[in-house]
């Protein structure tokens, strides 16, 4: 099973400090490290600048063999914003996942057409979305891995949106996220042909503003006061303040560093929301 999902850049690096947490060795967490290379618990893909580190997305942990890969594994998964997949079966876990995308379907089938922001935001925090005060999303936009969607204070996300948190998104205070943007947290491994999938965490920092018709791909970074303009494919890392747009996602200019608004999107009209 190779399904996963980004964890860092530099996770050998770390692997120092994380002996010394976990209580063990360098050379025996290092020992595990390989181990899980070889058998599907950890990956690395690319080299250089390139190079990045996963872990199985699939919660694996209870059917890990070595013990101290277990452990760095379980280490490990405390770095990802999100809930991994559960091993389907006949389980609690399976049970809990099952009802949450159940959850999630009649929202987005029918909830998130109700032009109730009261009713459509309880709906997702009682699903696990953790919300902050005065954050909107609006109508006929769809939500994936509603457990996994952290929004802070002063947000809005605009109609028609498509918003996949199943690997984590973590967004601001005072963004905004305008109309018909899609936001995907993973793609497919199209070199391998079982189809594995490959994911990462996206995060939106406060007072970043993401244009229509964008599209934020995981693993995207946008940076605080960032701005993602119209119709701009995205999925690294966008450096604090910076414009960005255009093919390729280039630098169009640069905003004020001292923003200080309320974004709003919670208000008189918001039954119309």
């Amino acid at each position: 099973m190779k399904h996963r999902i980004f964890h860092s850049t530099d996770l050998p690096e770390r692997l120092p400090a994380l002996a010394s947490e976990l209580g063990v060795g360098h050379d025996e967490l290092l020992e595990a490290y390989s181990w899980g290379l070889n058998h599907d618990v950890l990956f690395v893909e690319g080299d250089g600048e390139q190079v990045r580190y996963s872990i199985c997305s699939v919660n694996i942990e209870d059917v890990i063999e070595h013990p101290l890969a277990r452990r760095l594994y379980q280490r490990l998964k405390r770095d990802i914003p999100t809930t991994l997949v559960p091993r389907y079966g006949k389980n609690l876990a399976t049970l809990k996942d099952r009802w949450l995308r159940a959850w999630e379907q009649a929202y987005n089938i029918l909830i998130n057409k109700i032009p109730s922001h009261h009713v459509r935001i309880a709906w997702l925090r009682l699903g696990g979305a953790k919300i902050g005060k005065g954050s909107s999303i609006w109508r006929n936009t769809e939500v994936l891995g509603v457990e996994n969607l952290v929004m802070g204070d002063d947000s809005v996300i605009a109609w028609h949106c498509q918003v996949d948190a199943r690997a984590g998104l973590i967004i601001g205070d005072h963004v905004a996220v305008a109309s018909h943007v899609l936001i995907i947290a993973g793609s497919h491994d199209l070199t391998a042909p079982e189809f594995w999938s490959v994911s990462a965490p996206i995060y939106i920092d406060d007072y970043a503003w993401i244009a229509s018709r964008a599209l934020i791909g995981h693993g995207a970074h946008i940076g605080r006061g960032a701005v993602v303009t119209a119709n701009t494919i995205v999925a690294k890392a966008v450096a604090p303040y910076k414009i960005i747009g255009g093919s390729g996602a280039k630098p169009m200019g640069e905003r004020p560093h001292e923003l200080n608004y309320k974004v709003g999107g919670k208000g008189l009209f918001t039954l119309f929301h």
